[in-house]
């Protein structure tokens, strides 16, 4: 038998050969967000409570590196969770330097300005507790979970406040409504993803956002307010049951997040 024949087709050769390099060189979709979460709603549970409240009390110059230390505290739990839950923090080591250097340097700055702001600690500690229980245990998608979280955002209401020297207590009823709010959210979303099939949910949040809704008016939050959870009960009773892809159900809370705000914003400023 003759030796094999050369290849007669050098070029796509080289092609096939330069392929695999090409591959590795090309930024997988993992590696574009391996420095950000793939959880786009948390960035409306981030910034609402923090936008809503300094929209209410006017913004100070010492807001700007609390958000920095907010935004990049979020990014370096999320890590942090995601170390716990996989037992490798190694493979995170590089964001938990970045993004917990900077939450320091950030945070460092707000407590030497403001030292009462330390006094938040406890309640952040304990939550975030909570959170890493269930990321160890890899049940991040359970309501108690979800409700830390939530807590979590709420309280930067009050630390805003504390920042610009404002009584806590003044803004309540800010804390209330947006917290009303982003519980419903968790509760409604749950219907429309992950337990979209199940009736008891579907009930429980239609029961939760009636009861907001009627708390709203009964606390006497406006006209504004009580329209846009108006708005949200009506969304929470008819969208569960219609097959909307996780975009639509997005963009939706988007517009309610925004409306929430501006309604918010309206009635305490």
């Amino acid at each position: 038998m003759s030796a094999p024949a050369p290849s007669r087709l050098p070029g796509r050769a080289a092609t096939a050969r330069s392929a695999p390099a090409r591959a590795a060189a090309r930024p997988t979709p993992g590696r574009r967000r391996r420095w950000l979460p793939p959880q786009h709603g948390a960035w409306a549970m981030l910034l609402l409570p923090y936008a809503v409240a300094v929209g209410v009390i006017g913004p100070r110059w010492l807001h700007l590196p609390l958000l920095g230390a907010w935004l990049a505290g979020y990014l370096f739990s999320y890590h942090a969770l995601l170390a716990v839950k996989t037992g490798r923090p190694a493979r995170v080591r590089p964001q938990l330097l970045a993004y917990g250097g900077a939450t320091a340097l950030l945070g460092l700055w707000v407590l030497l300005a403001r030292p009462a702001v330390l006094g938040y600690a406890p309640l952040f500690a304990v939550l975030v507790a909570v959170n890493a229980v269930h990321a160890r245990r890899r049940r991040e998608r359970a309501l108690l979970n979800d409700l830390a979280s939530v807590a979590q955002s709420v309280l930067v209401v009050f630390v805003v406040a504390t920042v610009a020297e404002v009584p806590p207590a003044a803004l309540a009823g800010v804390a209330a409504a947006v917290g009303a709010y982003l519980v419903g959210t968790v509760l409604y979303v749950k219907t429309m993803i992950r337990e979209r099939d199940s009736v008891g949910h579907r009930r429980a949040s239609l029961a939760y956002h009636l009861a907001v809704t009627a708390v709203a008016v009964a606390a006497g939050w406006g006209p504004a307010v009580v329209a846009v959870f108006t708005l949200l009960l009506l969304r929470a009773a008819l969208l569960p049951g219609r097959r909307l892809s996780p975009l639509r159900v997005g963009l939706i809370e988007l517009a309610g997040t925004l409306l929430v705000a501006a309604a918010v914003i309206a009635h305490w400023a």
